[in-house]
């Protein structure tokens, strides 16, 4: 999402970051630079001014601090400023032993479902007891959608019936507590326009009679300026605790996002970061801005290593690097999440890849399904593979006997590489291979590089 933003971001902080010395007319060119990037990005005009002006006010006069130059500190200075405007701290929705009743609220389309049944996954993989209201009587279809995402999640249901009082459904919530304990209740309720105000009424009687601890309202991050419009109303309404934005993996310029907090006051708990169920991220200040700034999210990569329980590979010299070890490491990597994803956490990869770069996953299950059907024997030692048994592989995968030749080929890549690495040990100069230069990486196929 903040791709376009990022980029003209880090283009101006690397130009200013060179500078040793800079004279306050530099600063406020790189400041007038910078407010038009975030506007472009649909950032609020209020608080795109805000933040300049903070920034220039820290900048000028600034003292160098440490090994910092004047260019590094101004970086540093936007950076620090980018984490206060996205909240600061990390902030999520509080959690009593039980009686914990949250309330999800927001437009129609927004993703409230969804993210109403990502949240369930979230907190019943923390040892939580969900149960799930499906109040949402409006949209059709809506309530069964949360009965099939709380049968993927395998939490329980409870749906709201037509022409149900809001004293009524609380009536049912409580008497199925009493046989079926539960520490969170989580209500999914109607998508609403701002504007119908029959709807809103109905959605205050409903948060009335719930008496819900969190009041939860799910952003959607395409609808740019409006999201904020959106956010104000509903906390004039129904007193927001908290935001959700999400679609934080489309393509939208990322600028309502970037705002939400400052515009709303309301701290941002998660963001939807696909559509698989799993897609629902604690929302970490301090990361995004990292991100966006190209520093990568380094302990946002560990998290996802962890939550995919990968385990370290067995340590083995270079050269013993075989076909199993790789399928082995593709698999794992796969449960990390799309690859293109991971890439960008990793601190200057955004900035490192060329324009266009794209990874297809499908060429990486298409590999999977190659050395798949392999034998055990022809893994462990790709040389026994001959002209008769690439015919078999080939066609037991349902690839051309060319597909495996590129394989084996790239295989002995990587062999040749790590090796490379293993010899330098780690001691070329500023990481690099013999003589400075940079160890030549594996010709992956074409749909993996662009």
């Amino acid at each position: 999402m903040f791709e376009s933003l990022g980029n003209k971001l880090q283009d101006i902080l690397d130009r200013v970051g060179k500078e040793r010395q800079l004279t306050e007319a530099q600063v406020k060119a790189a400041m007038r630079e910078i407010r038009m990037a975030l506007l472009e990005a649909d950032v609020n005009f209020g608080v795109a001014k805000e933040f300049v002006a903070k920034v220039s006010e820290k900048a000028v006069g600034q003292e160098v601090s440490g090994s910092l130059n004047s260019g590094q500190t101004v970086v540093k200075l936007v950076h620090d400023e980018l984490i206060e405007t996205l909240g600061g701290k990390s902030i999520q929705p509080e959690l009593k032993t039980e009686g914990n009743v949250w309330f999800m609220v927001g437009l129609q389309g927004a993703g409230k479902t969804t993210s109403t049944g990502k949240l369930a996954l979230h907190y019943k993989n923390k040892g939580r007891r969900v149960l799930l209201v499906a109040a949402d009587t409006q949209r059709p279809a809506a309530r069964d959608q949360l009965e099939v995402l709380a049968n993927q999640v395998g939490v329980p249901v409870l749906k709201v019936a037509d022409g149900e009082t809001p004293a009524e459904t609380r009536r049912r919530v409580d008497e199925h507590l009493k046989t079926d304990f539960r520490d969170l209740v989580i209500v999914d309720t109607a998508g609403r326009l701002q504007i119908d105000e029959t709807l809103m009424d109905q959605l205050a009687d409903l948060q009335t009679a719930m008496q819900p601890t969190e009041t939860m309202l799910v952003v959607d991050a395409m609808t740019g300026q409006e999201a904020l419009n959106v956010a104000q109303t509903f906390d004039t309404r129904v007193q927001v605790s908290g935001l959700i934005i999400t679609k934080m993996d489309g393509d939208a310029r990322g600028g309502a996002a970037l705002s939400a907090r400052s515009v709303t006051g309301k701290p941002i708990y998660f963001a939807g970061t696909s559509e698989k169920i799993s897609g629902l991220d604690a929302f970490h200040p301090d990361r995004v801005a990292g991100r966006i700034l190209g520093m990568g999210d380094v302990l946002g990569l560990i998290e996802r290593a962890e939550l995919a329980d990968i385990k370290a590979m067995e340590v083995k010299k270079p050269g013993d690097f075989d076909l199993e070890d790789l399928l082995t490491q593709l698999r794992q990597i796969r449960k990390m999440g799309p690859l293109g994803d991971l890439l960008k956490l990793i601190p200057g990869m955004s900035r490192a890849l060329p324009e266009g770069f794209n990874v297809d996953e499908k060429q990486i299950q298409r590999i999977d399904a190659m050395i798949s059907s392999m034998t055990l024997k022809e893994r462990r030692n790709p040389k026994v593979i001959d002209g008769r048994r690439r015919k078999r592989i080939a066609a037991g995968s349902g690839h051309s006997v060319q597909d495996i030749n590129k394989l084996l080929k790239m295989h002995e890549q990587m062999k040749d590489m790590m090796k490379m690495l293993g010899r330098m040990g780690g001691k070329g100069p500023g990481g690099k291979g013999p003589g400075g230069k940079p160890p030549r990486l594996p010709n992956l196929p074409p749909n993996i590089r662009r």
